[in-house]
């Protein structure tokens, strides 16, 4: 790119010098010898040489050109029999014949061509989305993105086939229609569910298959977004809500379960802690049967001062005393067999019998 900057600087100074010269040569010399004098003045060594050295200088700089690192280059050629290269010119300073051959340069980076409703993201003002049917008759509007490149081997048969109309004229068409087919075999419920990745990949497949007839690499299809239509839209959402409402539910049914479960669980587990204890009880008791007398003597209330059991029964308290209660500091409860009971608890009073007062008399 310098380089040619540079010659085409030395071919307009050459040529601005060759006009400057002419044109005050032909002034001074038809002020004093003549206009036919300032004729032949034009074909003498100096300006001879000047119009050869800028007419050469305009040759190498229409011959030579630099071929960027990005780019590729079909050269049309009018003294080749197939009017064109059949090689493409890559990256590097290249040469060609001036005057008879032409260069039209090929981008070889990756290019994007986007189709969005947003006006400010796709190639074209405007809604640019892609509107398809799906197999149940929902319509949806689909925004999409290729990544492509052109491939340096094909680009002689791009330029031939396309020129410079290979985006508008090519990719353009051919991903609207591949989208609006591959879409119509799902319905709107698997466009909107995890059989849109399935969809992604079909397109993505598809277009790859038909860019590389043409000379195109697909690096990617992206299917940015599928929007549906209002009514859809408003079916899904409450739909979505319901099924929300469905999940709070069965979660709250199924902590009061658990919750239950739980009660229960513990329940079993008191019953069966309490006749475990039981259990180990019966079995000390088998053991020591004295050690029940010891738990009831010690569970007997201190008020108690004294209590009834049958004549014929055994005693199971100490029978007090005179002795232990002359010395024992608090009363101690007495026990007296009789036949059938003897009771130590002193009677109430009997009660007074009701008798009827004598009426008075009079005398007369």
């Amino acid at each position: 790119m310098l380089l040619g900057t540079i010659f085409a600087v030395l071919t307009y100074a050459v040529w601005t010098i060759f006009g400057a010269w002419v044109f005050m040569t032909l002034w001074r010399t038809w002020r004093l010898r003549g206009f036919n004098a300032a004729v032949r003045q034009l074909f003498t060594r100096v300006p001879l040489a000047l119009v050869l050295v800028a007419i050469g200088l305009s040759m190498l700089y229409l011959s030579i050109l630099f071929i960027e690192p990005q780019e590729v280059g079909v050269v049309v050629s009018l003294v080749s029999p197939e009017g064109y290269r059949d090689r493409p010119l890559r990256s590097g300073l290249r040469f060609i014949v001036p005057l008879v051959e032409q260069v039209t340069r090929y981008p070889i980076y990756w290019q994007t061509y986007t189709m969005a409703s947003k006006p400010t993201e796709g190639q074209k003002a405007g809604d640019d989305s892609i509107l398809a049917r799906t197999s149940d008759g929902q319509e949806v509007s689909i925004d999409s993105s290729v990544i492509f490149q052109i491939d340096p081997e094909e680009v002689i048969r791009i330029h031939i086939e396309w020129q410079g109309r290979y985006m508008e004229d090519f990719v353009r068409p051919v991903v609207r229609g591949l989208v609006r087919t591959q879409v119509s075999q799902y319905t709107v419920d698997e466009v909107n569910s995890s059989k849109r990745l399935d969809l992604e990949r079909d397109l993505d497949s598809q277009v790859r298959a038909v860019f590389k007839e043409k000379g195109l690499i697909l690096d990617r299809f992206v299917l940015r977004n599928i929007a549906f239509s209002p009514e859809y839209a408003a079916s899904v959402e409450q739909k979505q809500i319901a099924l929300q409402n469905k999940v709070a539910a069965d979660y709250k049914a199924d902590e009061t379960r658990k919750l239950a479960q739980g009660d229960a669980d513990a329940t079993r587990a008191r019953a069966q802690a309490q006749a475990d204890a039981l259990n180990l009880i019966a079995q000390v008791l088998s053991k020591n049967k004295d050690l029940l007398t010891y738990q009831y003597i010690d569970k007997l209330a201190p008020s108690i001062r004294s209590m009834l059991v049958p004549s014929t029964g055994q005693y199971i308290l100490p029978l007090p005393t005179f002795e232990t209660q002359e010395v024992a500091a608090t009363p101690v409860p007495t026990v007296r067999a009789t036949t059938p009971v003897t009771a130590t608890l002193a009677a109430p009073p009997a009660p007074a019998l009701n008798r009827p007062t004598p009426t008075p008399t009079r005398r007369p």
